[in-house]
């Protein structure tokens, strides 16, 4: 395919021979190829020399031979107002780069024809635009490979070149004296100027040489990549791996960042975290407040654990003195009341043994005693006269075996009329009690704790609770609290503990009348006859003294008012033996009112 290239045969300015035809016979010089030189002569001294001018010509060319290169026919015409050139000057080639347009050649001088004996004629005819003699470099060597652009910055703006970048150099090696010189094909030249060579050029085979030989003046026009002969370029390949190589780093980084954005989520960071918290404070509390209430009385509720022959139960009582007295409900010491035991288990975890000293159903109390027990603390007693309504409580116990636990509330009402018990069907098991009321929550296993006030003294005994299910008592519901609990006044509990404590029973104040239970008016209707088939006014009894008949309704004790005959028992279980009543009764559709001397009997 033609691509630009001349297709026949192209005249070397270099092999035409001389017009003046062979050297004379006699010279002693051998004739040589119309394409080798001979070896260059030394350098004529009134001639430049370095790298402005070149090395002076050949001592003596040989003739050429009868068949020399072919030349071309028609060689480039020479200006007619110069001087003209000498017969045997060599034409220039179509292809060559023309001179400065400005400069004429220098003429011939008429001497040059002939050289002296002892100094060999040049080959050619002294040059006006000082070309080197064949084997060095000159103003038509190799062309320099093309560069490519200068990088442009990303606002367009082409950078200069560096200051120290220098033209590519190239040195042709001399050859020794004497032997035949090959000169390379030249290439066409690319237009412009053209560098100069430099006087220490890098020998062929370094790396400018194969810069050199990678240029192809025959390509299209532009910056070319530089290439190894018969290999494409390879931008376009690397361009590739260096996009796949940054894919998959981007890939890899979604990854690695997915998973650190998971463990992040899941774990809250690489530290572990650390919440904010208040500093400690001092453990003391206002003796006053729940708190406080709580560390004074603490150290004095125990945990009882009552198993019998038959049954078995959990309750709370409170140490009364040193001696090792604890007051608690006689329902809990029930199931040991014949044969069974008791241990005390107090709230530093020590445990001991105890005995049954007393009981009394009616007032559903009980004391026992623990012996071999050092640093008890006695709770307080207070006194439940003095309570009102309102006043803020705390109860102790150990509700469904929860040993210690503090619950706190108000007491909601006063002398609220219960009776507790009743299991035996004979009444012999009810208790009456003159109770306070109060919304601290009360479970079963709270039976026999203290219920104090803000000064951590005893105030009432925990002893029943009005169940959602069942009515009245401990053991009939177990749904638990609902806010009403029932204490018996320390009051009533410090009399009967001082009688079981001193002779083991526990005396009730009695009025000697027999109640009629069925009775639905309103009040306390004095029966007809006994439980024993006596009379319903026991002779020479309190109530006898006093002018009480069978058949009279009593409606007021010291001017509370009474609905029942439980309410009656209550406020005469209330007093103590010996105290004065003043009662209000209805005989016939009649008020009357009458004072009484309570009597005494011994309790159960």
């Amino acid at each position: 395919m033609d691509d630009g290239k001349p297709t026949g045969p192209t005249a070397k300015w270099w092999s035409r021979p001389s017009a003046e035809g062979a050297v004379p016979q006699g010279s002693g010089v051998p004739p040589a190829r119309s394409d080798e030189v001979t070896a260059q002569s030394p350098p004529v001294a009134d001639e430049p020399s370095a790298v402005a001018d070149p090395a002076p010509a050949p001592a003596d060319p040989a003739p050429a031979p009868a068949d020399p290169a072919p030349v071309s026919a028609d060689p480039a015409p020479v200006p007619a107002d110069p001087a003209p050139a000498p017969a045997d000057a060599a034409p220039v080639p179509a292809d060559a780069v023309p001179g400065p347009p400005d400069v004429a050649p220098a003429p011939v001088p008429a001497d040059a024809a002939q050289a002296p004996q002892g100094r060999p004629r040049p080959l050619h005819e002294p040059d006006a635009y000082s070309t080197p003699p064949y084997g060095e470099p000159g103003p038509w060597a190799l062309a320099p490979p093309v560069q490519r652009p200068a990088p442009t910055p990303a606002h367009g703006t082409p950078l200069p070149p560096p200051a120290h970048a220098a033209p590519p150099q190239v040195q042709i090696p001399q050859q020794p004296h004497g032997q035949p010189h090959h000169p390379q094909p030249h290439h066409h030249p690319v237009p412009g100027p053209q560098p100069l060579p430099q006087p220490h050029a890098q020998a062929p085979g370094g790396p400018e040489s194969s810069q050199w030989l990678r240029y192809d003046p025959w390509n299209a026009p532009g910056p070319q990549p530089l290439t190894q002969y018969g290999e494409p370029p390879k931008r376009r390949g690397l361009r590739r791996a260096g996009l796949v190589a940054a894919g998959a780093l981007v890939l890899a980084a979604c990854v690695l960042g997915g998973a650190v954005g998971a463990y992040i989520e899941r774990n809250g960071g690489f530290t572990s975290v650390e919440l904010p918290q208040a500093d400690a404070e001092a453990g003391g509390r206002a003796p006053d407040s729940v708190a406080g209430i709580a560390a004074r009385a603490l150290p004095s509720v125990v945990t009882l654990h009552v198993s019998g022959s038959d049954e078995q139960g959990t309750g709370t009582g409170f140490v009364l003195d040193r001696q090792g007295h604890i007051l608690t409900n006689n329902h809990v010491v029930q199931p040991a009341s014949s044969s069974g035991e008791i241990s005390v288990t107090f709230s530093d975890g020590q445990t001991a043994r105890a005995k049954l000293v007393g009981k009394d159903s009616g007032y559903d109390l009980a004391v026992v005693k623990v012996t071999g027990v050092s640093g008890l603390e006695p709770l307080p007693l207070g006194n439940s006269d003095s309570v009102q309504v309102g006043d803020p409580v705390v109860a102790i116990g150990a509700p469904f075996d929860l040993s210690n636990t503090v619950t706190s509330g108000i007491i909601s009402a006063k002398q609220r009329p219960i009776t507790a018990g009743g299991e035996k069907g004979d009444g012999s098991d009810v208790s009456y009690v003159d109770a306070l009321q109060t919304d601290a929550p009360i479970n079963p296993g709270n039976s026999g704790g203290p219920l104090v006030d803000t000064r951590a003294r005893v105030i009432g005994i925990n002893s029943a609770i009005r169940a959602a299910d069942s009515g009245t008592g401990l053991t009939g519901g177990q749904s638990g609290s609902i806010g009403l609990g029932f204490a018996i006044p320390i009051n009533q509990g410090k009399r009967v503990a001082e009688e079981l404590i001193n002779t083991g029973k526990a005396t009730h104040p009695v009025i000697g009348v027999s109640l009629d239970m069925e009775y639905a008016g309103d009040g306390a209707k004095v029966g007809a006859k006994g439980a024993d088939g006596g009379p319903g006014v026991t002779a020479g009894g309190p109530g006898a003294k006093a002018g009480i008949k069978a058949g009279d309704v009593i409606t007021e004790v010291n001017g509370q008012r009474v609905h029942s005959g439980e309410e009656l028992i209550v406020k005469i279980r209330a007093h103590r033996p010996g105290d004065q009543l003043e009662l209000t009764l209805d005989r016939g559709g009649k008020e009357r009112t009458m004072k009484l001397t309570l009597g005494s009997a011994d309790g159960t």
